[in-house]
């Protein structure tokens, strides 16, 4: 039986290239705001770019909010996917500075920039991943490289199964129960990316 795979669509994101990734998987991946469409998913994928604000803007707009948090399917968060699963991030709408953006609270810890260490910004590029033995890492190797592109990040906390240093550790993946998230983009991450992908279909 296919695996009913569906993208959550927060109007924030170009979701063509997590699209195309599953599709290289053998898989083809539904994007959807609906939430009544989404009901019949096996997988959910929650994608984000841009900002946090823009991000939960997406998700009032679309009603989402209850549907993820209340879901009991496997749902794996990406880039800013993962991190508007924490209480809340530092990182806010233009004009609002010095608040902060409600999120999801679906995990413990708070999204803070990155502290300058002297390293450039926004952590763009390859870096090494340091994992659990949770099943999203299967035949993963340690420290594997992933890709980012990224400015603030989730502090390690006791959801944490992934952690990368740029500076500083911080939370690079994140598990708790069915809900599952990366900081990096499995998508854009070679062989060590699609195996993630192939974990996340196949291990819940």
């Amino acid at each position: 039986m296919a695996v009913k795979i569906y993208i959550i669509n927060t109007g924030s994101a170009n979701l063509n290239s997590v699209v195309q990734a599953f599709k290289r998987l053998g898989y083809e991946a539904i994007v959807s705001s609906d939430v009544s469409e989404m009901e019949a998913a096996d997988r959910l994928v929650l994608p984000g770019v841009g900002t946090a604000g823009a991000v939960m803007a997406g998700v009032e707009k679309y009603q989402l909010a209850d549907f993820i948090v209340n879901t009991k399917k496997p749902l794996l968060g990406i880039c800013l996917g993962m991190q508007i699963q924490a209480e809340d991030s530092q990182e806010v709408t233009l004009g609002l500075e010095g608040t902060v953006t409600k999120c999801l609270g679906i995990v413990e810890g708070h999204v803070k920039l990155i502290p300058d260490t002297g390293l450039r910004l926004p952590h763009m590029g390859w870096n090494t991943v340091n994992h659990t033995d949770h099943p999203l890492f299967d035949n993963i190797k340690q420290n594997a490289y992933f890709y980012f592109d990224h400015s603030f990040a989730l502090e390690v906390g006791s959801n944490t199964i992934g952690t990368t240093d740029y500076g500083v550790p911080f939370s690079c993946a994140i598990g708790k129960d069915n809900f599952m998230g990366v900081q990096f983009h499995p998508e854009k991450s070679s062989a060590s990316g699609e195996q993630l992908l192939k974990n996340f279909i196949k291990n819940f």
